[in-house]
């Protein structure tokens, strides 16, 4: 098997490592990559306020998540949880022990490979692993690390790949961190949505955002940092199916956008955050409820809705109901409970007719939903909320549904 070994300070981890990341995925063949944030660098010194090595990894983890490559790549808190300066050295000889018949590659930026030879221990070094240094195409180093590339062969026996890669906008990440300072948004173009969310969700680099006061793009980045990304197609499908169902029925705009932006930001809270939340803000749950997660990020995310990103209360009420429905729903409710259903995404006998009622008929389309969530549910032997029965016995009783 062969792993891969990225490792950096990632302060922060910007689309140029994950543009490296995937494409020696690629060109190396590997069968693991292991994203690791340094604890103390050797070579350089933290910039003062800097992030904590726990958000670094956090970051690390979203840019990761953000590569969509599940079971290939991973993150590593190895070099954080040791003590003492990261010398690559002592990394790459625990992985080996580790992974003792696995072969290492150990990947690197341009800078990197052509100091190697400074670096504690660089013959052990290449003994454990296979060096990949990374090099774009309209780089006028490539003599260079040719020439590099021959000197650690013959010095130390190494094994070199040089891994060209396609022209992208370039940025350090100093440069990066100065763009996220000045708080207009330019640094965003250089991070993963998620990535981006989470630094403004912990006031990361100076960026102070007030989270009550977000435009649609920040709101949008916070949500999709608290989901894992397989989750974003549907989140961004949802929001933009609910748009145009405003649009079609009359209902505001504004308030559906945000609606499905943060309709499922809660999805993947333990049960014990929710009823946390739920209990923070007062927030009542019946049995059901407290016992069934897929309902419970219905509540907690109206409450985060309210409470930390300052949502109106139609904005709020329309995720607080968009999983279970309920009795005399609003527009824009019954607009984000279909849309949930019928996203562009979403792929199940009957959801083409839910498509076709969506934008003909919506009470219709509404019973059709609650009804095939009712039948679902009887069909797998469980429990069917109070609420979602409520919701079509309404419209049936007041010839919605028929």
């Amino acid at each position: 098997m062969k792993i891969g070994i990225y490792g950096g300070t990632f302060n922060p981890p910007h689309l140029g490592h994950l543009l490296s990341a995937k494409a020696a995925v690629e060109i190396l063949g590997l069968d693991k990559l292991i994203l690791m944030p340094a604890g103390q660098p050797p070579h350089k010194v933290m910039p003062a306020g800097s992030p904590t090595g726990e958000e670094r990894l956090e970051m690390v983890k979203l840019a990761c998540d953000s590569l969509l490559l599940r079971d290939k790549a991973e993150v590593s808190d190895l070099e954080l949880c040791r003590e003492g300066k990261s010398y690559t050295v002592d990394t790459l000889q625990a992985l080996h022990e580790q992974y003792p018949e696995e072969e290492l590659y150990l990947l690197m930026g341009t800078d990197m490979f052509l100091t190697l030879q400074n670096w504690r221990e660089p013959g052990k070094i290449c003994s454990l692993a296979h060096l990949a240094a990374f090099a774009r195409n309209e780089s006028d180093t490539g003599e260079m690390l040719e020439i590099q590339a021959k000197y650690l062969e013959e010095t130390y026996g190494a094994q070199c790949t040089v891994i060209r890669l396609p022209l992208v906008t370039p940025v350090s990440s100093t440069q990066l961190r100065e763009l996220l300072g000045k708080g207009n948004g330019e640094g965003r173009k250089y991070l993963a949505p998620s990535v981006y969310g989470y630094i403004l969700r912990r006031g990361l680099y100076g960026t102070h955002a007030d989270l009550k006061a977000l435009n649609d793009d920040d709101l949008r980045a916070c949500s999709l940092s608290m989901v894992y990304a397989k989750r974003h197609a549907h989140i961004l499908g949802v929001e933009e199916e609910a748009v145009k169902l405003a649009r079609r029925w009359g209902a505001d705009e504004r308030d559906a956008r945000r609606s499905g932006i943060l309709h499922d930001c809660t999805k993947y809270w333990s049960r014990e955050e929710h009823l946390a939340c739920c209990d923070r803000y007062g927030i009542k749950l019946d049995p059901l409820e407290r016992e069934n997660e897929k309902l419970l990020h219905a509540k907690s995310g109206s409450a985060v809705a309210r409470h930390i990103f300052g949502e109106d209360a139609a904005v709020c009420d329309a995720i607080l109901w968009h999983t279970t429905g309920k009795a005399n729903m609003s527009l824009l409710e019954m607009i984000i409970y279909i849309a949930d259903y019928m996203e562009p995404n979403r792929v199940f006998d009957g959801v083409e007719e839910l498509r076709r009622l969506a934008y003909t008929d919506l009470d219709r389309a509404v019973a059709l939903g609650l009804a095939m969530s009712i039948e679902d549910l009887t069909r797998r032997g469980a429990l069917i909320h109070k609420d979602t029965q409520g919701a079509l016995d309404w419209l049936n009783e007041h010839g919605k549904g028929n």
